[in-house]
């Protein structure tokens, strides 16, 4: 379980805020040359951040409102619910960030992943850091 403890000062928050936009940042990275690979070349470091910010939220709010509304009716089958309209809204996101196809979407989603490992596996081994833990036997 994941349990989020918010800075208690002003200096504390404004670390945490600007922690959370270089976590951004890095994060958009991958998403950017994914982009590059599948636009031809003409997406932008602002469409991979809009991706990734746009598609985070738009995940998040889907998954929260279905379940939460939808769980009342059905029950724990609108989680499952969720999960799969959450994950074609972020794929809308993604489609409309880069103008691209439905499958480029996918393409560009699968390519980030793969990119984003690989960037964590040297930062684990370059500076000792990962964002999120993905070898955490490493």
């Amino acid at each position: 379980m994941i349990h989020l403890q918010f800075p208690g000062t002003v200096l504390g928050l404004l670390v945490w805020l600007v922690g959370l936009i270089i976590l951004w940042i890095i994060i958009s990275i991958p998403v950017y040359f994914a982009g590059k690979a599948f636009t031809k070349g003409k997406s932008t470091l602002g469409n991979a951040m809009g991706a990734t910010l746009g598609g985070g939220l738009a995940y998040f709010l889907v998954f929260f409102l279905i379940s939460f509304f939808l769980g009342a009716i059905i029950g724990d089958t609108a989680s499952a619910f969720a999960i799969v309209l959450a994950l074609l809204v972020w794929l809308a996101v993604y489609r409309a960030a880069f103008s691209t196809t439905w499958i480029r979407a996918v393409g560009i989603v699968i390519l980030s992943w793969i990119f984003l490992l690989v960037l964590d596996y040297i930062m684990i081994h370059a500076f000792g850091v990962s964002f999120p833990d993905f070898f955490p036997f490493v």
